[in-house]
């Protein structure tokens, strides 16, 4: 049942978040919805931050590890994925120079470390995150059925506005619409191939459990401070404030609604 679930839940937040991003091209992003990609990062950050708090790291202290090396963990977590940041964002700068300057006009800043090489690179790149999320999302339901649940909408809230960017960039090189939508989708799907082996590694090596989750935590704590929240510090009207603190709040309370909804007892 938890391997069904899994290969459900990664499939869900790595094709249908593609499928979602496209949709809300499709109706025009800052339309007649005024939902725009300031709005989708909001969310995202809301909702990353609250299943990393609230969940992951609550989860990982109870399993019976001593709490210090957790921490250390967490610490040695948000490092390792300043320094992965760093080399992607100086690899593509190096072969490509400085090209994420024309992603922040369309607000896709999330996912520009992604966007300097060509739309083969793009996919792979994202194929290689995606199967990462898909472990995560694994590892999380090995500990709870509940906490998978709450990791899988958290994993497609903040992919949502990625694959915003990556389609806007295929279609930029020249990809028709829905070949665009099939090659960002196939990355989605590996997604699956990552809740797989996530559960066959973390299902058969329990006492590592707690440390998978809080790997997991500092993902999407990384993620958030680091590179989605940044991105909503500038200057905006008290309207706009309002607007980004209201879809902030509305990840961390959708967070919350499906822990309470996907409680198994």
């Amino acid at each position: 049942m938890t391997l069904v679930a899994i290969i459900g839940a990664t499939l869900a937040a790595g094709i249908g978040s593609v499928w979602i991003a496209a949709g809300l091209l499709r109706l025009g992003l800052g339309g007649r919805w005024r939902v725009g990609p300031q709005h989708l990062l909001s969310l995202a950050a809301g909702a990353l931050l609250a299943t990393a708090f609230m969940h992951l790291l609550p989860e990982a202290f109870e399993g019976g590890t001593s709490v210090q090396p957790l921490f250390a963990t967490l610490l040695l977590g948000l490092v390792f994925f300043f320094v992965l940041e760093k080399a992607e964002l100086w690899h593509h700068g190096h072969e490509h120079g400085d090209v994420h300057h024309h992603d922040h006009d369309h607000g896709q800043d999330h996912a520009h470390h992604h966007h300097g090489g060509g739309g083969w690179a793009l996919i792979t790149g994202d194929s290689v995150h995606c199967f990462g999320d898909g472990v995560l999302i694994a590892s999380a339901f090995v500990a709870d059925m509940r906490l998978g649940a709450v990791a899988a909408l958290s994993v497609l809230a903040h992919e949502v506005p990625h694959h915003i960017g990556d389609l806007v960039v295929l279609r930029q090189r020249g990809a028709a619409r829905s070949a665009a939508l099939m090659k960002v989708s196939l990355a989605g799907a590996v997604s699956a191939l990552g809740g797989l082996a996530g559960y066959f590694v973390v299902d058969r090596w329990e006492p590592a459990l707690p440390y998978f989750l809080t790997i997991a935590s500092s993902s999407f704590i990384y993620v958030a401070l680091a590179d989605l929240i940044p991105q909503l510090q500038r200057r905006l009207s008290a309207a706009q404030t309002l607007a980004q603190i209201a879809w902030l709040a509305g990840g961390i309370a959708a967070v919350t609604l499906v822990s309470l909804l996907a409680h198994v007892h």
